[in-house]
């Protein structure tokens, strides 16, 4: 493994590269650092954050590096929602996705995604409000819709971690 490469929007992708960072001792960059510093056909760790059920820069990424596990940062529960996300990003079976949870606050979002964001979260949220039998997950979601939230958590890279260890 060459590199860990990320996009972020907020932050939370960032940090959750960056913590995988430290645990593994790969350097770690951005998509737009990547392109500089990393050489094309490298083997790396790709991490974006979910919007629409679509990891983004994935599908650069995968032109330019031999990614070899993906990691997609949203708002759903970490190890959730998976086979929705490979459908929708075009991931083959053969590589390993991972999902995590990351920090909320639409403030922090830019341009038509903080628009996006805002109507989905008085749509789904007034949803999801209104919904008598909620899950735990459920709940978690509209609890970040409602008040924002922090859940960058260094233990959510467990499986990531495991699956690296087990590359080496």
């Amino acid at each position: 493994m060459n590199a860990i490469i990320y996009t972020t929007n907020t932050g939370s992708t960032e940090h959750y590269a960056k913590l995988l960072a430290q645990k593994t001792g790969l350097p770690v960059y951005s998509l737009a650092e990547a392109k500089k510093r990393v050489f094309a056909g490298a083997e790396v760790i790709y991490l974006g954050w979910i919007m629409a059920g679509s990891v983004k820069g994935y599908a650069e990424a995968a032109k330019r590096y031999q990614v070899r596990t993906v990691c997609g940062v949203g708002m759903g529960q970490t190890g959730t929602q998976t086979d929705n996300t490979r459908k929708k990003s075009a991931i083959s079976a053969d590589i390993p996705l991972f999902t995590l949870q990351g920090n909320f606050d639409v403030k922090k979002l830019h341009g038509v995604y903080r628009l996006m964001m805002e109507i989905m979260v008085k749509t789904a949220g007034k949803g999801l409000a209104e919904k008598k039998d909620r899950t735990p997950e459920e709940d978690d979601m509209l609890d970040m819709m409602l008040h924002g939230g922090e859940r960058v958590k260094e233990e959510n890279l467990g499986a990531v971690l495991d699956w690296y260890n087990t590359q080496r």
